[in-house]
């Protein structure tokens, strides 16, 4: 029996409310089950309210996206053991000439990173870096936290593999990968650049509070520590976490500005106190040589009064015993080093097979063979180079992700069944043609809403088709730019408000959660300076983006 078609568009709103409340506020107080078992949800209700069949469920899975997703977390998890974020880190930290150096290093590495490996990746990787970083020079976190996120965001829209929905719009546009990256690269060089300067201008007198050279505060991190740092998966976990927020980071630098002398009164003492200790180990050294040669000069002693037989004897075996305990660790320090440049130069050979096969997957995407497959193979052929159990490494890739993505899928597609989507779409189509200034602004506006109201996956999931089938009735050429505006704008649209991207989250999260380092990056923080990045940056990519 069918279902009526008003029946079918209330429940299909429901499941999809359920699935959008639960993946905007995973930790609702009376449903607190997160995004991933939000999703399934949503899912399983659409087919239980026969707004989907189990069949249509089924094949509203888009397999190419998952497996394009999967070959790039286990490409990543490698890159992380081949130590490309430590390198990564250590640009961070070379040679920095301030706080303002500092930030635009943090927007181009973040950006690149992201370009190749994933804003949520890079994210993850970087978060803590930027803490230690910014502790390191006893700055406050804030701005270089916004910088990474906001950087991560408009870094990855240049490439179809830089976040999930780019990835849906390279396999729905089947946009060659070089193409892809011609198209918006021009403007993802601009908006990063303008995004660093509006940081910069925004947090200008709080990046210019000096370090204090004599601070002895144990806080400071010491460079080992800012390039030791591995990777930890972030966990969305919402426990509260004692942290620094921006006002305790202001206060701190003005007790430490006002407690300067005291500082040098200290670091004298401790001076004083470190020399005293240093004489007595000179002491105790000497009174040790000291001994060692007074009981030399009794054997001495005792040698001359011995019979010339035993005192040859002594001296003999003396000698032996004293070259077989050189010859000893010799031999054993000798083996201890091959066996130590052997393992050297294996990992270094390592190294640079997994940097050549991403370098491979690299080209091959750009070359137009199939993404998802190539990214496979890419992860697969590390996975045999290594020569381990790849259980480790595996166990790092973020199979709730997929499992998110498995759910959003069939719940996007039993909405779009409602046929609300088709509804709003042809309203505004004759608002939001793309070859009028005024259509490709309201078209715009459209995208950051829904990209903020609803997140940007299933944005481009609910809009992408309409939106391209509305540009190619004007022409191919303007097919594809709306398939690039698409990905520009949904994805700028991360930098909005805290709750815009996956990449943010993360952020906020991986740092509220480090230890020692800990700092809360609220929503009213975030927003303050996410809105006019994200408009102006936006109007970067519709001038650039042809």
């Amino acid at each position: 029996m069918a279902m009526d078609h008003t029946v079918k568009v209330i429940l299909g709103s429901i499941a999809f409310a359920v699935f959008w409340l639960l993946a905007v506020f995973p930790a609702i107080p009376f449903l607190p089950i997160g995004r991933t078992a939000g999703s399934l949800l949503g899912a399983m209700l659409m087919v239980v309210f026969r707004v989907l069949t189990p069949d249509q469920a089924y094949a509203a899975i888009d397999l190419p996206i998952l497996g394009l997703l999967f070959g790039t977390m286990v490409v990543s998890v490698y890159l992380e053991r081949a130590d490309m974020f430590k390198y990564l880190g250590k640009v961070l930290s070379w040679k920095s000439k301030g706080a303002k150096d500092l930030i635009c290093r943090v927007c181009l590495i973040s950006a690149i990173s992201s370009a190749f490996f994933t804003n949520d990746t890079s994210c993850v990787v970087l978060t803590e870096f930027v803490l230690k970083i910014a502790r390191q020079h006893n700055l406050p976190p804030r701005p270089f936290l916004l910088a990474l996120a906001s950087s991560a965001n408009i870094g990855s829209s240049a490439t179809p593999i830089g976040n999930p929905q780019n990835l849906v719009i390279a396999v729905q546009s089947k946009i060659p990968f070089g193409q892809f990256v011609i198209g918006i690269l021009p403007a993802m060089l601009v908006g990063v650049v303008v995004n660093a300067l509006i940081i910069l201008i925004l947090y200008w007198k709080l990046l210019s509070v000096q370090k204090d050279e004599e601070d002895p505060s144990p806080e400071i991190v010491a460079d080992e520590d800012v390039l030791s740092h591995r990777f930890s998966p972030a966990r969305l976990s919402h426990t509260q976490i004692p942290s620094i927020n921006s006002a305790e980071w202001d206060s701190r630098l003005d007790l430490m500005n006002a407690q300067s002398s005291p500082c040098s009164n200290a670091n004298v003492e401790t001076l004083r106190n470190s020399v005293s200790s240093k004489d007595n180990e000179i002491h105790r050294s000497h009174s040790a040589m000291t001994e060692s040669a007074r009981i030399s000069d009794a054997s001495k002693e005792w040698l001359p009064n011995a019979s010339p037989q035993k005192r040859e004897e002594g001296f003999s075996s003396k000698s032996v015993n004293s070259m077989e305990k050189q010859k000893e660790p010799v031999s054993l320090q000798s083996s201890e080093g091959k066996e130590h440049w052997s393992t050297k130069w294996r990992r270094i050979a390592w190294k640079c097979c997994v940097y050549l096969v991403t370098i491979g997957m690299l080209i091959a995407l750009l070359l137009g063979l199939n993404m998802s497959w190539t990214a496979v193979t890419a992860a697969l052929a590390l996975v045999v180079l290594d020569f381990k159990d790849a259980q480790p490494c595996l166990e790092k890739v973020s199979y709730s992700l997929l499992v998110f993505f498995c759910g959003m899928f069939m719940t996007v597609d039993g909405f779009n069944k409602t046929g609300l989507p088709s509804a709003f779409w042809n309203f505004m189509e004759p608002h939001a043609q793309i070859d009028r200034v005024s259509g490709t602004v309201v078209l715009a506006l459209v995208i950051l809403y829904l990209s903020n109201l609803a997140s940007n996956v299933p944005t481009v999931l609910l809009l992408g088709a309409r939106v391209a089938a509305s540009a190619a009735a004007i022409s191919a050429t303007e097919e594809k730019r709306a398939w690039l505006l698409l990905a520009w704008i949904s994805t700028v649209a991360g930098n909005l408000s805290l709750l815009g991207s996956a990449a943010n989250l993360i952020v906020c999260e991986q740092a509220r959660r480090t230890p020692q380092l800990s700092y809360n990056l609220s929503f009213w923080n975030h927003l303050k300076f996410g809105v006019p990045s994200t408009l102006i940056v936006t109007a970067i990519g519709l001038v650039l983006i042809r």
